[in-house]
């Protein structure tokens, strides 16, 4: 699925980097033009990336339930819409694709947010990280992206290691608001798939939803897919298309070797490994290329 998801985003960005596509939805990308102005710009990204950050912290702390299900949604249907609109625009001639996209976008991040259908849940995911990569590779550049990989893996290393800031964050959103922000694959044993089987025969939905059946999880966070993705879309920009597969493969080897090396039940910060794939990858197309 993280596989997939970076060429579908590779997609999607490379449809709104054509002069003639812009982003829709009132969603206007600015016109820059030089490295002193993308410099200018990076430390707003990660301000804003704090305060979203700070928001979540807050709205968790005082349980503001409804709130964050209500922001879920917001983006889950736009970044959907942005992904949506870039395809039928290209396989259609459709005149109004993008209100188009956001009706499809809308019932589906409804589902997903409200309903909590795992099929669904994995399904939008490969979607909704392409579309918000669209909206972050125009503002990025060859130095700022290298030097956002290196934050954003320094700051998920602590949140893991040492704060367990991001674990707190992934129980509080699959416990508490029945909704994850990358994906999830659930799994039980032989013994345990059995015995739901058999309470599934004897018993309704509203009486089988009552009973605490122990799942194990899988799950890889929102942020370690989109980032590759954003850094593929910056390469695409700069360089060429095979410049940004040789970074697709380089994360995809790190988040590998993380999931060969990682054990069970225990929480482990993907960025730190995906970056040094992606780096990898990037001096790697240096010499190749």
């Amino acid at each position: 699925m993280f596989l997939v998801t970076q060429f579908i985003g590779l997609y999607v960005v490379n449809h709104y980097l054509a002069e003639e596509n812009n982003l829709p939805y009132g969603m206007d990308q600015p016109e820059i033009e030089s490295n002193a102005e993308y410099l200018t710009l990076f430390p707003f990204i990660i301000i804003a990336f704090i305060i979203a950050i700070t928001i979540m912290f807050f709205m968790s702390k005082f349980n503001l339930a409804v709130v964050l299900r209500l922001w879920f949604f917001i983006v889950v249907a736009i970044a959907l819409g942005l992904s949506f609109n870039a395809i039928l625009s290209d396989f259609s001639s459709l005149t109004r694709a993008s209100i188009i996209a956001f009706v499809i976008a809308l019932p589906l991040a409804y589902i997903k947010i409200f309903k909590q259908n795992f099929l669904i849940h994995n399904a939008t995911e490969l979607f909704i990280y392409p579309g918000i990569a669209a909206v972050f590779v125009p503002l990025l550049n060859l130095y700022t992206i290298i030097a956002f990989l290196i934050i954003i893996s320094i700051y998920d290393a602590w949140a893991v290691w040492h704060s367990g800031f991001m674990q707190k964050m992934a129980t509080y959103q699959i416990k508490k608001l029945n909704i994850f922000g990358g994906f999830l694959v659930p799994s039980t044993t032989k013994a345990m798939k059995a015995k739901i089987k058999k309470m599934k025969l004897t018993m309704s939905k509203k009486q089988l939803s009552k009973k605490n059946i122990k799942v194990n999880v899988a799950i890889l966070g929102g942020g370690d897919v989109i980032f590759p993705i954003i850094t593929a879309g910056v390469m695409l920009k700069l360089f060429t298309f095979y410049h940004s597969l040789f970074v697709i493969a380089g994360a995809t080897l790190g988040l590998g070797f993380l999931l060969m090396r990682s054990e069970k039940k225990k929480f482990y910060p993907a960025m730190p490994f995906i970056t040094a794939g992606i780096f990898i990858g990037m001096i790697a197309s240096y010499f190749i290329l």
